[in-house]
């Protein structure tokens, strides 16, 4: 694959699809190639052959943003490629693309907790793949992913060298005194993380340990297969427990609520303390879940003391 005569590679997101299946390859790559702003640069049927384009193509025009990775292939699958994938091409962000079976979403998410940005559900034919939303969600995810690739890339970004560094005042003045304002705890914590976000997701939750005395709301945009294993990974990482939200369940401290996968997860006030509301209402900013129900809900039930917490995104 080249780049077009009229756009320079860079202006691209670059993609290599690693899947077993000729088809399969073929059919995620003409879904990709269909929207201007991507460039399929490999197709391969293995994680070895991976692992040598990616070597081939360190510090050329051509190396990828975003890679496709299926998890069950021959010579090498997709699990054991990951962490040598990602040390050959560091800021490399790979998307997992697994089956629709419990097994398969577990493995997608220990992926994640190795390295991978982030997991989409392949269908199980070529022919399935151009039906539904698979298509949609796939492309907005490798765009989204390369993105995030190119900014991290970027000169300039706090922290780093091309940064100016914080300075007072050079006028001499003194900075204004400022009586700071009296500062409610938080009735409750609202977490939401989007594509690229479990990464950022699993660090916080092994960090937080025991010491959030409030419940913990959460709403991870991810198929709704994934969320029952979503909350074993969560609690086994953490120390306090995680599971899917059900309606009406009291929200308790020391416990993180997740959203299921197909429902918005809302707060609500009750006589007897907070608890969970779930609807079917229309997707918000295309997702259902979508955290900005859950914020907007959770402020209102909690008269403003929320500790809102926004996870790395795709956007």
């Amino acid at each position: 694959m080249t780049a077009l005569p009229d756009r320079p590679p860079g202006d691209f997101a670059r993609v290599m699809i690693c899947d077993d299946s000729a088809a399969i390859r073929g059919a995620i790559g003409r879904i990709l190639e269909q929207d201007a702003r991507i460039l399929v640069v490999a197709h391969v049927g293995h994680g070895r052959a991976a692992l040598d384009e990616l070597q081939r193509r360190r510090g050329g025009a051509e190396m990828p943003d975003v890679l496709v990775l299926d998890i069950e292939m021959p010579v090498m699958d997709g699990l054991t490629a990951l962490p040598q994938m990602l040390q050959a091409a560091p800021g490399l962000r790979v998307l997992m693309a697994s089956t629709l079976t419990a097994r398969g979403a577990d493995v997608a998410l220990q992926a994640l907790r190795l390295g991978a940005a982030d997991c989409i559900l392949k269908p199980g034919s070529a022919s399935g793949i151009d039906a539904g939303g698979f298509a949609a969600e796939l492309i907005a995810k490798v765009t989204g992913l390369a993105r995030l690739r190119r900014a991290a890339a970027a000169p300039g970004r706090a922290g780093q060298p091309g940064s100016p560094p914080c300075a007072l005042p050079q006028n001499g003045s003194a900075a204004p005194r400022l009586r700071p304002a009296p500062v409610l705890p938080p009735l409750l914590v609202a977490i939401g993380s989007s594509t690229g976000g479990p990464q950022a997701l699993f660090a916080l939750v092994q960090a937080l340990g025991t010491a959030v005395p409030v419940p913990v709301v959460l709403t991870q945009h991810m198929p709704a297969t994934f969320m029952p294993i979503l909350a074993e990974h969560l609690t086994r990482l953490g120390a306090m427990p995680c599971a899917v939200a059900s309606d009406a369940e009291p929200l308790l401290a020391g416990r993180i609520h997740l959203a299921p996968g197909d429902r918005h997860l809302h707060v609500r006030k009750t006589a007897t303390g907070l608890r969970a509301h779930l609807d079917d209402g229309p997707p918000e900013n295309w997702c259902r879940p979508a955290v900005d129900p859950m914020l907007r809900s959770a402020a209102v039930a909690c008269d403003g003391r929320v500790l809102g917490v926004i996870l790395t995104g795709m956007g």
